[in-house]
């Protein structure tokens, strides 16, 4: 079996793997990361999705062997010695989620975009999150938690929602 190694979370795992494993089961299942949901297994929902050095990717369509030395984030490695990232804040104070299943998907992809483009309009985020669905929210209270976590990280005023 190939040996990998992965920084996830900024820790540095060095473990076999078989070459048909998916990323999203080596996270959950070999290295405990249960943050990162399987939603659909076929790539559709988004509910997976990590950055895999620094780009949102869903992580039931990447084998394990192709993370082999890169840097992978996941929803768990976003606080800071317990305090949330903003965007984490900002879906909470939006109240941007009711199930939670695609919430972690939809901050992930959320930081990518915003490492992106700091400072998107509407149409921006809807179109940066349009691979990461949601069957609770109808989306407005997510594209508001973004643009507030947006402001926020930028340093901006928030804006009135």
């Amino acid at each position: 079996m190939p040996q990998i190694t992965v920084t996830v979370d900024g820790i540095t795992h060095e473990v076999e793997v078989e070459p048909r494993l998916l990323l999203v089961h080596l996270l959950r299942d070999r290295l405990g990361k249960t943050g990162t949901p399987i939603g659909c297994d076929t790539s559709n929902c988004g509910a997976c999705t990590v950055l895999m050095d620094g780009k949102s990717v869903k992580s039931c369509s990447v084998l394990a062997v192709q993370a082999d030395q890169s840097d992978i984030l996941t929803i768990e490695g976003l606080s800071t010695d317990g305090t949330w990232h903003p965007l984490q804040k900002a879906f909470h104070e939006e109240h941007a989620l009711q199930c939670g299943y695609c919430t972690p998907g939809m901050i992930m992809a959320s930081l990518d975009l915003l490492r992106e483009n700091p400072a998107p309009d509407d149409d921006a985020i809807r179109k940066g999150l349009e691979g990461n669905l949601c069957r609770c929210t109808g989306y407005c209270n997510i594209v508001r938690a973004v643009r507030r976590a947006a402001a926020e990280m930028s340093g901006r005023e928030v804006s009135a929602t």
